[in-house]
């Protein structure tokens, strides 16, 4: 049947929007959720995903029109969904995003008081970055009264106040990037919870007393404990909010924990080498800790923008034509004097979208903040100690923490899931020209090595697309198909192995997927991942082929159904055609790919499939690089 793809309305007083550009075309097969076309109004510039699976029949509104909220944009042929009422609910992820503050900031504190929370604007964002508060403390709202700015990689937005009242406190300074659901401002009459808790990065419990619980964290999902590896701060010892003050260890990241509040460690209660479940108290911060926790509101602005700039490797500009960008980035540029038109900035994000990344990564690598650099060196030095003593022959060494759990695991995955294994050669010639030919320029352009693990990587998540079962779980009795391509890369360390997760590679290019692969593995290495960097994974790519060897037989990353092992790059005599079609034998760079796959969910058919396109993708390179 088909389903009709209408205007959504982006704010209860937007009446209309303007169709700045359609991501697809007539014949197009589009995926429920896949960003089909841009709008424009004057709150929201957003990608509007589609309402449904099917193939994109008709287009309505083309390119520059205005037209009313509710107006037939499109038609889609879908597959099986009901063809009206759909359309006006779905595009809601993007369509209902101030909404979501007006719902869910209804959870009163105190007396009278509303929390307003950061809105989900998307069914995949998980973050906001606050651009701009429209109103100050004191300032007396309506309700609906925009009351401050907010860009994420799909949406720039203003957000309307849930509530009619007085603006009593705001917990979020501009250029705070907070999770959704975070509480970002108080309307009332009541006084809230001192303004730095919402940006915590490590748990702490209420304080009690004058003093402040430092808790072990929570990892990721299926993590319910961790080894304290190293105290890096003593009792007695003064400490910022988010200073480094002890390492941990887990069977999936090793991990430096910053304190969650500023004050004197006053009890250490876990000592080094104590394995402990997560949330258990493992110190106390107190004596400064009130006095200090007022002082460090104010900067807390600067140090939560600061993790930023670490997700993108510096970039440097090449000429081009007016770029897409976000308000917030253009906020940047303005605030630094860069023209984004003349410096032609490489966006990481949709169809070449500049993204915050991109535009801090650009500042670091020009001669701007000269403070911006200094910290990702420092990291190095911290990881060094973390290399045990090589044993003398003879020796009894017990594991790690992290290398007994990597154990259990692997015994748990060939347990859970029938492995099956299948070898393919692919001629990666053309992907190796095509490196040599741009790899200075690359790194000169956009401050990343030109690697091959990008091109894998994209070609993995093309592949993908097409066979979803590669991407699925299983869960008891059923199959879950996963909504997003998020692609763990396993990282080998000195102490161990790591997985972390890419996520959402459906939808970055080339240049955010090799970004994303150099920022990951260097926090790995340098223990700075945080606990959501290291789950959530729903494909793992390992290279084993580094070291030499032709292929290998990985075990499936539990609970995902397969993992990609990538082998050796050699130069082998092939068989090929020449110009007439004749056979002639020529040396070209052969690389093998083991594909392991859980053979409950994944038939030797599907795996074959879903080779054959991956090695298709890489042998007839044609995608543009950045």
């Amino acid at each position: 049947m088909a389903t009709e793809v209408v205007m959504p309305q982006m704010g209860e007083s937007i009446t209309e929007g303007t169709l700045t550009k359609w991501l697809k075309q007539p014949g197009d097969t589009v995926a429920r959720d896949e960003p089909l076309f841009e709008i424009s109004t004057d709150k929201v510039d957003a990608e509007i995903p589609s309402p449904a699976a099917g193939v994109l029949k008709e287009i309505k509104v083309k390119e520059g029109d205005t037209v009313a909220i509710n107006t037939i944009v499109a038609i889609l042929d879908a597959e099986g969904s009901a063809a009206a009422p759909a359309p006006a609910a779905t595009p809601a992820p993007a369509a209902e995003a101030p909404k979501p503050a007006a719902a869910a900031a209804p959870a009163a504190t105190t007396g009278a008081s509303t929390d307003v929370l950061m809105p989900q604007m998307g069914e995949s964002i998980t973050e906001g970055t606050i651009t701009k508060w429209l109103k100050k403390v004191g300032d007396t709202v309506k309700r609906d009264e925009p009351i401050f700015e907010i860009s994420t990689d799909k949406v720039d937005a203003e957000i309307p106040s849930p509530a009619d009242g007085v603006l009593t406190e705001i917990k979020s300074a501009e250029g705070t990037t907070v999770g959704i659901n975070t509480v970002v401002a108080v309307i009332g009459g009541g006084s809230a919870a001192p303004a730095a808790a919402p940006t915590a990065s490590a748990p702490a419990a209420a304080p009690a007393g004058a003093a402040t619980e430092v808790l072990m964290p929570q990892m990721g999902e299926s993590i319910t404990e961790g080894t304290i590896t190293k105290w890096l701060k003593k009792v007695g010892d003064k400490i910022e909010r988010d200073e480094p003050i002890f390492e941990i260890s887990t069977d999936k990241v090793d991990a430096e924990i910053p304190s969650p509040a500023a004050g004197v460690l006053t009890e250490i209660k876990a000592a080094e080498g104590t394995t402990v479940a997560i949330n258990t108290v493992v110190a106390l911060i107190g004596g400064a800790a009130g006095a200090s926790a007022p002082a460090a509101a104010e900067p807390a602005a600067t140090p939560a923008a600061a993790p930023a700039p670490a997700a993108a490797p510096a970039a440097v500009a090449t000429s081009g034509e007016t770029p897409r960008s976000s308000p917030l980035v253009r906020k940047i540029a303005k605030d630094n004097n860069i023209d984004l038109a003349a410096t032609g900035i490489a966006g990481s994000g949709s169809a070449g979208r500049i993204t915050k990344n991109d535009i801090v990564g650009y500042i670091q690598g020009g001669a701007k903040p000269a403070a911006a650099p200094a910290p990702v060196a420092a990291p190095a030095k911290a990881a060094a100690p973390a290399a045990p003593p090589a044993p003398m022959p003879g020796d009894l060494v017990p594991m790690s923490k992290m290398r007994s759990i990597i154990a259990k695991r692997m015994v748990e995955s060939k347990a859970t899931s029938p492995h099956v294994h299948t070898v393919f050669k692919v001629d990666m010639t053309r992907i190796v020209k095509l490196r040599e030919k741009e790899k200075n320029k690359y790194e000169q352009r956009n401050g990343v090595k030109l690697t091959f693990m990008p091109f894998i990587t994209r070609a993995v998540t093309e592949a993908l697309r097409k066979h979803p079962i590669l991407n699925a779980a299983v869960q008891g009795d059923a199959i879950k198909y996963n909504k997003n391509i998020n692609i763990g890369i396993a990282v080998a360390l000195d102490w161990g192995l790591i997985v972390p997760v890419i996520k959402q590679l459906e939808e970055k290019n080339f240049l955010g997927i090799a970004r994303g692969i150099v920022d990951i593995a260097d926090r790995a290495r340098n223990k700075k991942l945080a606990p959501d960097e290291v789950a959530g994974g729903t494909f793992t790519v390992t290279n084993s082929g580094i070291f030499g060897e032709q292929f290998g037989t990985p075990i499936i990353n539990q609970p995902q159904v397969a993992i990609l092992g990538i082998g050796g790059l050699n130069k082998e005599a092939l068989v090929v055609q020449d110009k007439d079609g004749g056979d002639v034998i020529a040396v070209r760079s052969v690389q093998r790919f083991t594909l392991g796959f859980d053979h409950r969910i994944v038939d030797g058919a599907d795996a074959g499939k879903f080779m054959t396109d991956f090695k298709n993708f890489l042998e007839n390179w044609s995608e543009d690089i950045g």
